[in-house]
């Protein structure tokens, strides 16, 4: 399904009703909806995994604006407007109150959105993700990972930001994102879009300077933060920076045994993690 916003055409897709039969009459179902990574990538890394949240809240998946199977202009691809791109979709489908699931790139759009429209969202889980990069201690963890030449490729790829070098960053670097991955996980990266040039354009252009911090103590709504202890790209310093940036309304939970993205490692625990705090009042 698509929805027209200015400049763009968002691609969006839906797991389970909007409403559920309830002992009066039939009863709104809380929406759920979850940003992918990236950016450069589609929904489908996030598929099939959060599926199984339609049995409490409808789950609503997106490509984000010039991601996947969404169009737009690279003059428009910046997270000021992936930001407001959140708050537009929810206007336009009627959505009220959603909780807001974001990995990597988006739990960068996830916190954003929470500080430029803190009455928009009722809850934020923000996945492996980081309000700005440490890569003095990613480059690290890529060498203990993967040797020398994976501490090369990834500092490459950070200094000279060209579709070569993440063509190369992708080939040695990203098998290290996750340890173990579950199954489907690792088959919903492998038959996601990918958009290099995306990638490259948000890279070079405000994820090299990007520090969202100052922004994110506005947010008000109870959130999530979840870091994982053999992630190489947003180790757990950013998720602590990032619970601390945010303040009181913010709880840190840390996967220690996990890659890039708790749910592909270890799924159970994940889900065991996101049902109790979804129930949450």
């Amino acid at each position: 399904m698509y929805l027209d916003l200015d400049r763009a055409r968002i691609f969006f897709d839906v797991a389970g009703s909007s409403l559920a039969p309830g002992s009066e009459g039939m009863e709104q179902r809380p929406a759920l909806l979850c940003l992918h990574g990236g950016p450069g990538f589609d929904h489908t890394t996030l598929r099939p995994y959060f599926d199984r949240f339609a049995d409490t809240h409808q789950v609503i998946y997106l490509d984000h604006r010039g991601n996947g199977r969404s169009t737009g202009e690279f003059a428009d691809m910046h997270l000021d407007r992936w930001a407001d791109d959140i708050a537009d979709i929810c206007a336009a489908l009627g959505i009220e109150k959603p909780v807001v699931f974001g990995q990597s790139f988006g739990g960068m759009v996830a916190m954003h959105y929470g500080a430029r429209h803190p009455d928009g969202p009722s809850k934020l889980i923000l996945s492996s993700t980081a309000a700005r990069m440490r890569y003095d201690v990613t480059l690290d963890i890529f060498e203990k990972l993967g040797g020398k030449e994976a501490r090369a490729v990834a500092l490459r790829n950070w200094e000279e930001t060209s579709e070569d070098a993440f063509e190369a960053y992708e080939q040695v670097c990203l098998p290290l994102y996750n340890p173990d991955p579950d199954p489907d996980a690792a088959a919903a990266f492998q038959r996601a879009i990918r958009k290099r040039e995306v990638t490259v354009h948000f890279f070079e252009n405000e994820l090299k300077h990007m520090d969202l911090r100052p922004a994110l103590p506005v947010i008000t709504c109870p959130t999530l933060v979840i870091a994982c202890g053999q992630d190489p790209i947003t180790p757990v310093i950013c998720g602590e920076e990032l619970a601390q940036a945010i303040g009181s309304n913010a709880r840190l939970e840390v996967f220690m045994d996990c890659g890039h993205g708790s749910y592909r490692d270890d799924p159970a625990g994940s889900e065991k993690l996101l049902r109790k705090f979804l129930a949450e009042g």
